[in-house]
């Protein structure tokens, strides 16, 4: 039986694969396409975390997040400053705001 599955998965499920005794054909994708499937592995997961709502399904995200932005040609780093500048900026979320209105004269 084969069961197809297209996908980007992570590095070690190959040799984790075959150590359960089956096999498996892989293909080293070109950087355009790992973008590609980099978003499409963003949505699957978020839509896991939507699903279950876990720590494992949001630490799942978060290494999406930070391989796209390495294949984008970012550090984690880069990730983090800009998310630290936004916060110190913007504010987080902590505070659970729900913005209803906003009325302009």
């Amino acid at each position: 039986m084969i069961k197809v599955y297209n996908k980007l998965v992570r590095d070690r499920i190959p040799e984790i694969i075959e150590s359960s005794g089956k096999t498996c054909t892989t293909e080293i994708l070109s950087p355009e396409e790992y973008l590609r499937m980099l978003d499409a592995k963003l949505d699957e997961e978020l839509a896991e975390y939507h699903k279950d709502q876990n720590i494992e399904e949001l630490a799942d995200l978060l290494e999406v997040i930070r391989s796209a932005a390495i294949a984008r040609g970012y550090t984690t780093e880069d990730l983090e400053q800009v998310r630290a500048e936004k916060a110190a900026k913007r504010g987080g979320f902590e505070k659970r705001i729900l913005l209803k209105e906003v009325y302009e004269d």
